[in-house]
This record gives structure tokens, C-alpha cells and sequence, in this order.
């Protein structure tokens, strides 16, 4: 079974045992999360499209790990300006690996 979560502004294909990284969620390692906003569901060849969400469907997950990204640099740069700024950004994320998927 397959389905498409909505989390943090993006979505995400997933199937049962699939691990990934989502943005940051208050959720503490070890803990079960459920994900409600399901925009599609998949099994076989019965596909289930929401309007926008399909109703009664819900994803389950375990929490794995939070944790930071690799950091970015931003540089700055104007050329003869004698100007140059640099920068770095890590962004925080956690890690699930996906249980079960709840059809309606």
C-alpha cells in the first residue's frame, strides 16, 4: 500500500517500512506520530484521490531521530566593491520510518 502525506509545506510518497526525513516535528525519539493529512492511497490498482484529503485515512510512524542537516553556505559577493559576506544555515529535521497505512 502507498500513499502521499502532506508535512511541513511538502509532500511525500511513502509505503510501509520506508524511512524519511521530514521538518522538525515536537516529538521526543521513540514516540508514534500520525500523520492525517493523506492527499492520496494506493493498493493495487484501486487508487484513492482526496478532495483534498482522503477522509478516515491516517499514516503511522515511528520517530527515529532529530537532528541537524549538512551546513549550507551563502556567500555574498560584489566584485571591486571591497564587499563580502558569508553565511551558513543547518536545518533541523526528524527522522520516521513509516508503520502502517489506514485506509477508510
Amino acid at each position: 500500500m502507498q500513499a502521499v502525506i502532506k508535512t511541513g509545506g511538502k509532500q511525500y510518497s511513502v509505503a510501509v517500512g520506508d524511512k524519511l526525513s521530514v521538518e522538525s516535528l515536537p516529538v521526543e525519539p521513540g514516540e508514534i506520530i500520525e500523520f492525517k493529512e493523506v492527499l492520496l492511497l494506493a493498493s493495487g490498482t484501486v487508487v484513492t484521490v482526496g478532495k483534498p484529503l482522503v477522509l478516515g485515512a491516517v499514516v503511522r510512524a515511528t520517530v527515529i531521530e532529530n537532528g541537524r542537516g549538512p551546513k549550507i553556505r551563502i556567500i555574498k559577493f560584489r566584485r571591486r566593491k571591497h564587499y563580502r559576506k558569508q553565511m551558513g544555515h543547518r536545518q533541523n529535521y526528524t527522522k520516521v520510518v513509516i508503520n502502517e497505512i489506514l485506509g477508510a
